[in-house]
């Protein structure tokens, strides 16, 4: 059957957007390279135009001018529908793109969730309830211990208004400790004279007897 009708030729793959904007930006910029020579040519025959005086000369350089420029307004068309189409491309191939990593994300999702589920039911919510109540009663339990561990014991039973006395007298004392006038007082109280009564001391401080003699102590 081959030999008759001949074998298909294998499919090539399928056109890729990518690559349809690049053959059409290379288009145009084969196009816009076109358009610099016509730019070129038409520059000249405008410069000879100045030059030359009206006659069948001139109007033969500006029929050659109109020419050219004909040709230019032509590719400068072409030029812009192929940069219209590369545009569209662009957009529907920005699109594609947009779907692409939305579908990736949403299956990202779905993968999460689905993890998120297996890992939630090996979390038991009572259990997590009745570890907390045992960690509380525990707690209760500990100080419980260290009130016991701290109990006095074998002192004496004192009355609280006999402590609040106590510690107000307390109070007054502190407060007369507090007070240093007497010291002032102190400074100023007169000194106590030395010697028996009678006797007296020269300016040399001296004892001496009523008669102004030194006394010999005995």
């Amino acid at each position: 059957m081959n030999r008759i009708f001949g074998s298909g030729k294998p499919k090539g793959p399928p056109p890729n957007l990518t690559d349809c904007i690049g053959g059409v930006d290379s288009r145009a910029e084969s196009i816009d390279k076109k358009i610099s020579k016509l730019d070129v040519e038409l520059a000249k025959y405008k410069d000879q135009m100045k030059k030359m005086r009206d006659g069948p000369s001139k109007n033969m350089v500006k029929q050659k001018a109109m020419r050219v420029l004909k040709q230019k307004r032509m590719y400068e068309n072409q030029r812009d529908n192929l940069m219209q189409q590369s545009f569209n491309m662009e957009q529907a191939n920005y699109t594609i793109q947009n779907l692409k990593d939305t579908k990736t994300t949403v299956d990202a999702m779905k993968v999460g969730l689905k993890d998120m589920k297996k890992a939630y039911k090996n979390i038991k919510i009572d259990k997590i309830e009745n570890i907390q109540d045992q960690l509380e009663d525990m707690m209760e339990d500990a100080n419980e211990i260290q009130e016991a561990m701290g109990r006095s014991y074998g002192c004496p039973e004192i009355d609280d208004d006999e402590l609040a006395a106590e510690l107000d007298a307390l109070g007054d004392e502190f407060l007369l400790d507090e007070d240093s006038s007497y010291l002032d007082e102190a400074s100023t109280a007169p000194s106590i004279p030395e010697g028996l009564p009678g006797e007296k001391s020269n300016r040399d401080g001296v004892l001496v007897d009523e008669f102004g003699l030194p006394q010999i102590p005995a």
